[in-house]
């Protein structure tokens, strides 16, 4: 421990350089779940592939790892032009120091809140911004992170679950034709969801349906 506080403590601009460096992959991390889940479209994918899981009543299938890490995936790969702005912008002139930490992390911000915003409703974003008693923004490099984060956790997930109704609709039709069917045959005691179980699979299953919730997905961002 001494060693390391005498490493950073040096006054070489290298050491410096790399301390520096060593501190802001450290704060990176320590924050990396926050930042993942509430300032990319994790929120959103994660919760529609739950609402699948759920609508096909197949209690664990696909197992919670399974979702976990194709929401990953999916968010890297819709989040990838949004990193690539922030190396190129913030991270790269950081490492090179054409720039300090402080300029570093605002224009590392800049392409986090364009995407935000071009997510964010409107009444969402203005309930946050009226509550802290910040003016109206002029423009979105001024809209505060405080606001803009919470005010797109909200509106993903009220986005997730317009598009989890939209999925409910057809295995809910399965399950009240086949609850239907039981009650008219006097079979009341047989649990519906016993039976509609494999037709909803083979519905998903022909329509092919991971493919068109993923594509929503990627078309709705």
């Amino acid at each position: 421990m001494n060693e390391f506080m005498e490493f950073f403590n040096s006054g070489s601009p290298e050491n410096v350089s790399t301390s520096v460096k060593l501190f802001l992959l450290l704060t990176v991390l320590s924050l990396a779940p926050s930042i993942l889940i509430l300032m990319t479209c994790f929120t959103r994918i994660v919760i529609v592939l739950s609402f699948v899981r759920t609508a096909l009543a197949t209690q664990q299938m696909p197992p919670n790892q399974v979702l976990i890490g194709l929401s990953l995936f999916l968010t890297f790969f819709v989040m990838a032009p949004t990193m690539q702005e922030v190396n190129e912008q913030a991270l790269t002139p950081l490492f090179n120091e054409e720039i300090n930490l402080e300029k570093a992390y605002e224009k590392a911000s800049i392409p986090f809140k364009e995407f935000m915003s071009a997510h964010t409703r409107q009444k969402d974003l203005a309930l946050f911004l009226e509550y802290s008693g910040a003016q109206a923004p002029s423009s979105i490099e001024d809209i505060p992170l405080t606001a803009l984060v919470p005010a797109f956790a909200i509106s993903e997930i009220k986005t997730a679950f317009q598009i989890g109704f939209m999925i409910f609709i057809p295995f809910l039709v399965i399950d009240m034709v086949v609850a239907s069917v039981l009650m008219s045959m006097g079979m009341m005691m047989l649990p519906p969801v016993m039976i509609s179980l494999p037709f909803k699979i083979l519905l998903f299953v022909l329509v092919d349906g991971w493919y068109l919730v993923v594509k929503s997905l990627l078309q709705s961002f």
